[in-house]
């Protein structure tokens, strides 16, 4: 099997264990696999996994925070995980991919750190920002569209 094919039986066998109570979300091991695809997309190396603020550095020292979010016909929501810090400025770009319920990605996108602020509203209960990738953000100019990147 390919990594996808082990990612679609990893997400059936994630739904049935879901609807016999014993997880309570299908979203494992998406970051993993995000930060992996992005990481050979745009040639990262990866920080460890305990690094706070960024995922990824490119060659130009470019700090790379990655974040993916896969969307079921239950859970349909393009809200990205808390953005932690957003005033410390710990990254320079976010590297967000959208999948459907069978892991083929819908969007890919590089966003600068600055736009982010833009888009994003800080709630003060998770203290962080939260960024939806819907609407106008999807068509800004400054965003860049990595999806071929990310697919090839």
């Amino acid at each position: 099997m390919n990594v996808k094919e082990l990612l679609q039986l990893q997400a059936s066998i994630t739904k049935e264990l879901k609807s016999r109570g014993v997880v309570r979300t299908q979203n494992n091991p998406l970051g993993d696999y995000t930060e992996w695809l992005v990481a050979k997309a745009l040639d990262l190396e990866l920080e460890a996994n305990s690094k706070a603020g960024y995922d990824g550095v490119d060659k130009n020292g470019t700090r790379v925070q990655i974040k993916g979010r896969r969307v079921t016909p239950a859970n349909n929501s393009r809200q990205l995980s808390a953005i932690r810090k957003y005033e410390d400025k710990d990254f320079d770009e976010l590297a967000a991919v959208i999948y459907d319920e069978n892991f083929n990605v819908i969007e890919a996108l590089l966003i600068p750190h600055e736009v982010i602020g833009e888009y994003a509203s800080f709630r003060e209960y998770v203290n962080a920002h939260i960024l939806t990738l819907k609407g106008s953000i999807l068509s800004d100019p400054r965003v860049k569209c990595i999806r071929q990147a990310i697919c090839s």
